[in-house]
């Protein structure tokens, strides 16, 4: 496309800016039946959200919704394009329609910022209202060439009073012109395979153990002493006689070390080497995953997980262990600036990504087909955008505790969350005042961060909670 059609082209996808579309109202009122699904596919075990015994003794008096699920209530669903009342004109819509006639084909949304007045109740019937914000100049990205189109959306109830905001940016591009590897239909290239261990008789049934999804200690059948790596002779009492445990695959890192000269292809980089000081007092040289490396610490919560990270083998690895979810709410005078919040490693299967994607009522086909996925630029199916803000409220209020309100949401996306990986969040408490605590957020994968952002919580003033 020439320059002087390119202006031409901005200006026209540009005429819509400052207009708002016609008033969409929900298909459906807020219900229990989706906010259980939504839990139950983001692993959301608040339990104002679906115990109503509970909920009616929170400050809440009563089931409300999870505040991430704003933009759910009046996601379109499966209705056919065009047939959706009010869609003509809608502008953001009219931004999508043309640039797909364009060949911007592919979509990801990239930032979202939510402003929640007021959560929802079972009941409560959703209007909105969008208006279209922005539309950049073509620009080159790593996912290809495309354009970022920003929408705000104003959420009011049945009575008029307004519950929410959205800002909301996504990314129209043409398939198949970002970076190979990352959006270009081909995954990188696999590692060699690491060395194969050297295993005898006498460490046989750790390697057995693996297979079988164990953690097999050794045991000195005189003395009942731990030993690993595994030995002839057991130096408390001198015994030739062994047997096994199953350790609980939990511990706490003792020692770490990032490898960085010379490389081995089959190990990375970048990887951590730790000395895992297991639960049952024995310590085991490993590696530690599902984090980035300057965020391992010494005494760091771990649990095995067992793989086969680039061998034929499994391989016995460690990730953070993730924290329990708070029972009660955290007393606001506990809470100080610069707290870190423990690192909560999330797996990111094909399961998750699909389930949180239909309890979110998007049906991109980015998100469930594989091989749409594909003809659209894409290695693989990846996490949509309301997942990534249900994961993000979620950690921040299993940390807080149950009747800590969201009342802020604000993530930007980077890489994206493909299947077989795992993304570990991390965050901190920025700043806080009075009833206020902003708390800086992100989530690491393989490829790097996915997310970054910050959440606004309101921690009630006397909860019975604890520290």
């Amino acid at each position: 496309m020439s320059e002087s059609r390119s202006q031409d082209f901005v200006a026209e996808l540009r005429q819509g800016i400052g207009r708002s579309g016609p008033v969409w109202i929900a298909r459906d009122p807020v219900n229990t039946a989706m906010i259980r699904h939504w839990c139950d596919a983001m692993q959301d075990h608040n339990p104002v959200y679906t115990d109503p015994e509970a909920a009616a003794r929170s400050i809440h008096k009563g089931i409300v919704a999870p505040p991430a699920m704003l933009m759910a209530w009046s996601m379109r669903g499966l209705e056919p394009p065009g047939e959706t009342p009010g869609e003509t004109s809608d502008p953001g819509s009219q931004v999508y329609r043309a640039l797909d006639t364009a060949g911007y084909t592919s979509v990801v949304a990239t930032n979202s910022e939510h402003d929640y007045l007021r959560y929802l109740r079972p009941g409560d019937e959703l209007h909105s209202t969008q208006t279209l914000e922005d539309v950049s100049e073509e620009k080159k990205t790593g996912l290809g060439i495309g354009h970022f189109v920003t929408t705000r959306t104003e959420y009011r109830d049945q009575t008029g009073e307004t519950v929410g905001r959205m800002l909301f940016r996504i990314l129209k591009f043409k398939p198949g012109t970002g970076r190979a590897g990352l959006a270009g239909g081909q995954a990188p290239s696999a590692p060699p395979l690491r060395p194969e261990p050297g295993i005898s008789r006498d460490t046989a049934f750790f390697w057995e153990g693996l297979e079988a999804g164990e953690l097999r200690i050794q045991r000195c059948a005189a003395c009942s002493i731990l030993h690993h790596p595994p030995r002839v002779r057991c130096p408390g009492c001198g015994s030739y006689e062994f047997d096994w445990t199953c350790a609980s695959g939990r511990g706490t890192i003792y020692s770490h070390v990032e490898p960085v000269h010379p490389s081995f292809a089959a190990f990375g980089p970048p990887y951590v080497v730790g000395l895992v000081e297991l639960e049952e007092g024995t310590r085991l040289l490993t590696n530690i995953v599902d984090i980035d490396p300057d965020s391992v610490q010494i005494g760091m919560p771990v649990e095995l997980v067992i793989r086969r990270e680039n061998s034929e083998r499994p391989l016995p690895l460690f990730r953070p262990l993730r924290p329990e979810r708070r029972t009660t709410t955290r007393a606001r005078d506990s809470i100080r600036t610069g707290d870190e919040l423990p690192a909560c490693p999330i797996p990111i299967t094909a399961t998750l990504i699909v389930s949180t994607a239909l309890a979110s009522r998007d049906y991109q086909d980015v998100h469930h087909d594989r091989e749409l996925a594909k003809e659209r630029g894409s290695p693989d199916i990846f996490m949509n955008i309301l997942t990534t803000s249900g994961l993000c409220a979620r950690y921040v209020t299993d940390w807080a505790g149950p009747e800590a309100v969201v009342k802020r949401l604000s993530i930007r996306l980077g890489v994206p969350n493909y299947p077989h990986d795992t993304m570990t969040m991390s965050g901190s408490v920025r700043a806080e005042r009075g009833d206020r605590v902003d708390v800086d957020i992100r989530g690491y994968n393989r490829l790097g961060d996915h997310v970054t952002g910050s959440v606004e919580l309101e921690i009630p003033a006397a909860t019975g909670g604890g520290d």
